[in-house]
C-alpha cells in the first residue's frame, strides 16, 4: 500500500481508502454484519488506513461496525464521517436557508450522535454531506464546525460535494473553510480536473475521490439486461434507459483498452489516483474479494500519458442522476 498526505490535515492515509456505504446494509442490497467485519479487518490487514462513512449509511450502522472493528485493532486508522442536512429535499434547495438545514443545535446534536456511533471522543474528519451554492455568501455552518474543532469534538472539517454542482465548493476551498473535499471524479466525470482539483492543489485541500467506479459500471460487469433489487439504490440510479447508455460507453472503453495492462476496474481506479491533487480514492468494499481487487491498485504503475490523453474523450456531461 502507498500513502499520501491528506491536504492540510497532515494525515498520512492509504491512497486506496475504504468506502463504507455498502456495509450500512440499507442501500446496496442485503449485507451480513459478520461479512462486513471480516471485510474491514481484511482491508486494514492490506494496509488501508482511511475509512469513509456517514450517518446515512444505514442510519449509523456502518459507523457502529467501524467502531467495533477499530477497538480490536492497534493501527492508526483515520475515519471520516458525514453529517447530512436536517430532513428536507436532497440535494438542498437553493431556497433553503442554512439555518433550516445546518443550525448550530442540529450540528451539535448530530455530531454527538456520530461520536457515540463510532465510539470515539473526537472525530478525525467531519464532512457536511451536501451543500447548496446559495449558502456560499454566508457559510455559517463551517464557522460552527470551527467552534466544534476548537472544543475538541472534531479534528478536521470537510465537505462532500453536491453531485449536481460540484464547483459550488470552490469558494469554500479558497476561503480556507475546509480541510478536505470529497468529490466525484472518474473516467466519465472529468469536470473536476478543470478547476476544482487545481484549486485543491493551490490551497492544500485534501481530495477524497468517490464514485471512481461509477457505481460499479466501470468494473465492466454490467450489461443491457442487468437488474438491481428494489433495496439497491442502483435500481433507481440506473432506471429507464440509463443502464443501456452506461453499458454502451463501457463497451467502447473495453474495446479500446483491452490489452493495455489493466483490467477495466484497475484502469478506472488508477485514472482517479493519478491526478496529483488526489490524496485517496475510497473504493466501496463489502467482501474480502473486493478488498483484494481494490487494494492491489495502489501498487500498479501509473497510467501512461498516452492512456490518460486517450481517456479524455470519455468525459460525459450527463450531470448526476437523482431519483
Amino acid at each position: 500500500m502507498n500513502y499520501r498526505t491528506l491536504g492540510k490535515t497532515n494525515y498520512n492515509v492509504s491512497d486506496i481508502g475504504f468506502g463504507a456505504w455498502a456495509i450500512g446494509g440499507t442501500a446496496w442490497g442485503p449485507q451480513d454484519d459478520d461479512e462486513s467485519i471480516k471485510t474491514l479487518h481484511a482491508a486494514i490487514d492490506a494496509g488501508v488506513t482511511f475509512i469513509d462513512t456517514a450517518q446515512g449509511y444505514g442510519n449509523g450502522h456502518s459507523e457502529e461496525l467501524i467502531g467495533k472493528v477499530l477497538k480490536e485493532r492497534s493501527e492508526e486508522i483515520k475515519v471520516a464521517t458525514k453529517t447530512p442536512p436536517s430532513p428536507g429535499v436532497w440535494p438542498p434547495s437553493p431556497y433553503d436557508s442554512w439555518e433550516s438545514r445546518y443550525s448550530e443545535d442540529y450540528l451539535r446534536n448530530n455530531i454527538e450522535e456520530r461520536l457515540r456511533k463510532l465510539g470515539v471522543e473526537r472525530i478525525d474528519l467531519l464532512q457536511l454531506h451536501s451543500w447548496t451554492r446559495a449558502w456560499n455568501r454566508d457559510p455559517q455552518p463551517f464557522h460552527i464546525l470551527q467552534k466544534l474543532k476548537e472544543e475538541g469534538k472534531i479534528a478536521a472539517v470537510g465537505i462532500s460535494t453536491p453531485e449536481q454542482d460540484q464547483n459550488s465548493v470552490i469558494d469554500l476551498m479558497r476561503s480556507g473553510l475546509v480541510d478536505t473535499v470529497q468529490v466525484i471524479y472518474n473516467i466519465f466525470e472529468q469536470e473536476p480536473a478543470a478547476e476544482l482539483l487545481p484549486v485543491a492543489l493551490e490551497e492544500n485541500v485534501g481530495i477524497i475521490v468517490r464514485v471512481a467506479l461509477e457505481e460499479g459500471a466501470l468494473t465492466g460487469k454490467f450489461n443491457h439486461d442487468t437488474k438491481f433489487g428494489t433495496d439497491d439504490f442502483r435500481h433507481n440510479y440506473f432506471r429507464g434507459n440509463r443502464i443501456r447508455r452506461v453499458v454502451d460507453r463501457v463497451e467502447n472503453l473495453k474495446k479500446e483498452f483491452t490489452g493495455c495492462g489493466y483490467t477495466l476496474a484497475e484502469l478506472a481506479l488508477r485514472f482517479a489516483l493519478d491526478h496529483p491533487a488526489v490524496s485517496t480514492v475510497i473504493a466501496g468494499m463489502r467482501n474480502v474479494r473486493q478488498v483484494k481487487m481494490n487494494t492491489k491498485v495502489s501498487n500498479l504503475e501509473p497510467l501512461s500519458d498516452s492512456i490518460k490523453i486517450a481517456l479524455r474523450k470519455y468525459n460525459w456531461l450527463k450531470t448526476f442522476w437523482h431519483s
